[in-house]
């Protein structure tokens, strides 16, 4: 049965942050992911979350200046202790609230050796998943299409899954959204079921609107029934974008969590 995150980051923007675990908890669901949770204290967050019956299922790094053009920091050569500073925080409030998995942010690379970036990316995500095993944390990497954020160290899964195989460490994954995965690669039946086993977070969106799972150029029930089939076991993040069905109430999100795939 599948397992499925709302993303607090990019839906119900419309509530403080505070407020959208509460929404999150009426609209019928048991998880929640967000790009940054750094603006709550621990002890703030997991009240949010035991309020509201709620897991978190994945956060990323801090990004760095963004008013800079910074998105990650590990691949940048001589960044490497504010990298592995911004690990520290996150492994502390990913082993604080019990969540499973933290995305490691690569960085933006414009400009730089890409040689050396991919060098660097692995000495800080080596040092992550060492400090993460402790905790039974996975790390992940995620590639990001052109579209959505330009010169970032990688843009295809095939990319990610390189690393995670140059590595070959237990606890890191590929994680793979099916957006920026169809904008730069699509094969996602051949992809998915290569390498199921190297795949530790997905996330969902329509292409090309990044909205509900329902429509555009993928088949989302099809990718949901690929997932199942494939036993995949990790969370599903809804990182999209309120579209036609809104993100008010339950009926949002029916789409999903009346599905037969969905876990009660």
């Amino acid at each position: 049965m599948l397992k499925f995150a709302v993303n607090l980051s990019m839906l119900f923007q419309d509530l403080p942050l505070k407020e959208r675990f509460e929404r999150a908890g009426k609209c019928g669901f048991k998880a929640v992911e967000l790009l940054w949770p750094y603006e709550l204290s621990i002890p703030e967050f997991k009240v949010l979350l035991e309020a509201h019956h709620l897991k978190l299922a994945l956060f990323n790094t801090r990004a760095g200046e963004i008013s800079k053009g910074e998105w990650g920091l590990a691949a940048l050569p001589g960044r490497e202790s504010e990298a592995r500073a911004h690990i520290d925080e996150a492994l502390e409030y990913a082993a604080g609230l019990d969540c499973p998995t933290v995305h490691v942010m690569a960085g933006v690379v414009k400009g730089l050796d890409r040689e050396r970036c991919f060098e660097t990316l692995k000495e800080n995500v080596a040092y992550a998943c060492e400090k993460a095993a402790p905790h039974g944390i996975t790390i992940t990497l995620e590639a990001l299409c052109p579209a959505v954020k330009e010169n970032y160290l990688y843009k295809s899964q095939y990319d990610t899954l390189q690393v995670v195989k140059d590595l070959n460490l237990s606890n890191l994954k590929v994680q793979y959204d099916f957006y920026h995965a169809q904008l730069v690669d699509g094969n996602v039946t051949g992809f998915l079921t290569e390498n199921i086993a190297s795949i530790g977070h997905v996330q969902i969106a329509s292409v090309p609107d990044r909205t509900e799972f329902n429509h555009g150029e993928l088949d989302g029930a099809y990718c949901l029934q690929l997932l199942e089939k494939l036993h995949y076991q990790g969370y599903i993040g809804l990182e999209y974008r309120k579209g036609v069905l809104g993100d008010e109430d339950s009926s949002a999100f029916a789409y999903l969590l009346n599905s037969p795939l969905a876990m009660e």
